[in-house]
């Protein structure tokens, strides 16, 4: 077990808390492991009957995956550990959205990324107001993975495809629009909404408990104005990645996706497409893992990790620098075959 991911047994629910908050409980491969490892050990044990996901710390629930980490191992040429960092994050993902018992999350501040891919694909998803929502991989150089286009895909394409490519950060009503969130909850609330998922594992029925619970500390939320904003772009041609991005570019709230990777928009907009064309979120996991082997060993990659995340001059030199000078260095025909034949978004 790491000692960045805490384990507790509370009658009859698994807690498993994020604990590295320094980082926002970015997800080094210890924490995966022991996510996995814990998740792999109670599916069989009868005193576990729910799994409630919680982080530590006032500024959010996860910031994503150490990618910084990775950008290190890319940078050494240890590919391999890079790739197989990944596939565990990925199965892990799996083993979320496929556990035989029910799992609750109870997500706050920062839910981006990797967190994304652990909230968002729990059977009962509660978050707070102050939660912001993020999938901001075109700003490091990669592309939107942990099987999040499975829960996108049933958002309408213009919508999913707005807050992949742009990457911004969304709030709670956002969350919800989107699909990413179930329940939003007064924080004043959250200590006691916490013990009611706890108490659900004595229910005879785990499902009905929480549902109820949903229903009774859903707080009203107002107008979604990312959602709201991004509508008026529904009529574009979405198949059309260069009209997507001079669409999103025109529009205030996504306008900063005219200065993303344009080999991670290229990547975003084929994976998500494929997605929409695969039945399961494993099928959905396989084909990120593709994509993630091609795009960490791009040059955006490290550059992207380095602009945001170390260096942090937010200026990112991307190479090739256009969406058309990818098709023209042979990205994107090299994105496209990691694409189900005969994919098309809907």
């Amino acid at each position: 077990m790491s000692p960045r991911v805490e384990v507790d047994r509370i009658g009859g629910c698994a807690v498993i808390t994020l604990d590295r908050p320094e980082a926002i409980n970015a997800l080094g491969r210890d924490m995966i492991d022991a996510i996995a490892g814990a998740l792999a050990q109670w599916q069989n044990d009868p005193e576990v009957r729910l799994v409630l996901f919680e982080g530590r710390g006032p500024r959010g629930f996860c910031s994503g995956g150490d990618v910084k980490a990775v950008r290190g191992l890319v940078l050494e040429g240890r590919h391999a550990e890079a790739d197989a960092y990944f596939a565990a994050e990925y199965a892990m993902n799996g083993l979320i959205a496929h556990y035989p018992k029910p799992v609750a999350v109870l997500s706050h501040g920062v839910v981006m990324g990797g967190g994304i891919g652990i909230a968002g694909h729990c059977r009962y998803r509660f978050t707070t107001p102050n939660a912001r929502f993020a999938m901001p991989e075109s700003a490091i150089g990669f592309f939107c993975d942990v099987g999040v286009n499975a829960i996108l895909a049933r958002a309408p394409l213009h919508r999913a495809l707005a807050f992949a490519l742009s990457g911004v950060p969304v709030g709670a009503a956002d969350a919800l629009a989107l699909g990413l969130a179930d329940c939003v909850i007064d924080e004043a609330r959250h200590d006691v909404v916490r013990s009611a998922i706890i108490e659900a594992a004595g229910s005879a029925d785990i499902d009905a408990a929480l549902t109820h619970l949903m229903q009774r500390e859903m707080t009203p939320m107002g107008e979604a104005p990312f959602c709201a904003a991004v509508d008026r772009l529904a009529g574009i041609d979405w198949a059309i990645l260069e009209e997507a991005v001079a669409a999103l570019a025109a529009e205030p709230v996504t306008a900063v996706a005219a200065q993303r990777s344009p080999t991670s928009l290229v990547a975003i907009h084929q994976s998500h497409t494929a997605s929409r064309a695969l039945a399961d979120v494993r099928e959905v996991l396989a084909l990120d893992l593709a994509f993630s082997r091609l795009l960490s060993r791009t040059p955006d990659f490290a550059e992207g990790v380095r602009a945001v995340l170390v260096d942090r001059d937010q200026s990112p030199r991307w190479s090739p620098q256009t969406v058309a000078a990818v098709a023209s260095a042979g990205f994107a025909s090299a994105i496209a075959a990691l694409s189900p034949a005969g994919s098309a978004g809907t």
